[in-house]
C-alpha cells in the first residue's frame, strides 16, 4: 500500500521507516517546514525543559554554551537524544507527555522559585507552566522556531492523486489535516483526495478533513502513531 505522509522532517522519515517495516511504501511530502525565530535566551536559569526533539537544533549557537551545563529535562527519549547531540550533558527523560515531564521536574529537587527555560515552537501541546506552578517553579517560555506552511500542494502529491497511486494518508494534527484539505481543494483535487483511506490521530484531526467529504476515515484508538499505523 502506498501511503501519504505529510508531517515535517525528521518525523516523516521515521514514519516512512515504520511503514516499510509493515510492508507499505511512503510518499513523503511535508506540508510544514521549521524555520528559526530570533529569541533572547539571556538570563539566569536553573534548568531547561524541552518538549520537542526539533528544539535543540533551533537554539541559537551563542546560547548553547550557557545552557548546555544546565540540567535538561526532556519530554521523551527522542528529545533526550536531540539534547545530547546539541551538547547537553545532564539529561533526564520523562519518557512520556507534558504531564509526565512536569512530574519529573517537580521531583528533581530544584530550589523553590527556580526558573526553568522552556524553548520550543509557536504551537505547543500542554501547559508546563501551569503544571509546575503548584511546585513553586517558574517556567519561562521562549519561541525559537515556527512551522511554516506550504503555500501550494507539493507536485508529487498532485501527481499521485491524479494517477490514483495513493491508497491512504496519515494525519497527525488538526492544523496539518486542515492545510491538506485547503491545498487539495485549491488544486481542484478534493474528489481525488476524498477517496483515500484517511487515518487520523484523533477525532479533532478527522473533523478537519470534513470539507473533502472523505469516504473512509479511521481514527486511532489512542493518540499514538503505533495505533495509527495499526489501523492500516
Amino acid at each position: 500500500m502506498r501511503v501519504l505522509v505529510t508531517r515535517p522532517e525528521p518525523e516523516a522519515s521515521r514514519t516512512a521507516e515504520s511503514l516499510a517495516a509493515l510492508g507499505h511504501a511512503a510518499l513523503l511530502a511535508p506540508l510544514f517546514e521549521a524555520e528559526p525565530v530570533a529569541a533572547d535566551l539571556g538570563g539566569a536559569y536553573d534548568a531547561i525543559a524541552v518538549t520537542s526533539a526539533r528544539t535543540p537544533a533551533m537554539l541559537p549557537p551563542g546560547a548553547l554554551a550557557a545552557l548546555a551545563p544546565l540540567p535538561a529535562f526532556a519530554v521523551g527519549d527522542r528529545t533526550a537524544e536531540a539534547l545530547a547531540a546539541a551538547g547537553f550533558r545532564d539529561i533526564r527523560s520523562a519518557a512520556g507527555d507534558v504531564a509526565a515531564l512536569a512530574v519529573l521536574i517537580a521531583a528533581a529537587g530544584l530550589p523553590a522559585g527556580a526558573r526553568i527555560l522552556h524553548p520550543g515552537g509557536e504551537e505547543r501541546a500542554g501547559d508546563l507552566a501551569a503544571a509546575l506552578a503548584p511546585a513553586g517553579l517558574s517556567v519561562v517560555p521562549a519561541t525559537v522556531y515556527r512551522m511554516r506552511a506550504k503555500a501550494t500542494l507539493p507536485p508529487a502529491v498532485g501527481d499521485a492523486l491524479r494517477s490514483g497511486s495513493l491508497a491512504a494518508a496519515l494525519h497527525y494534527s488538526p492544523r496539518a489535516a486542515g492545510l491538506f484539505t485547503t491545498l487539495c481543494t485549491a488544486a481542484g483535487l478534493a474528489p481525488e483526495a476524498g477517496v483515500l483511506r484517511h487515518l487520523c490521530l484523533s477525532a479533532a484531526v478527522a473533523a478537519a478533513l470534513e470539507p473533502l467529504r472523505p469516504s473512509c476515515v479511521i481514527t486511532a484508538q489512542r493518540p499514538r502513531e503505533a495505533d495509527l499505523l495499526a489501523a492500516l
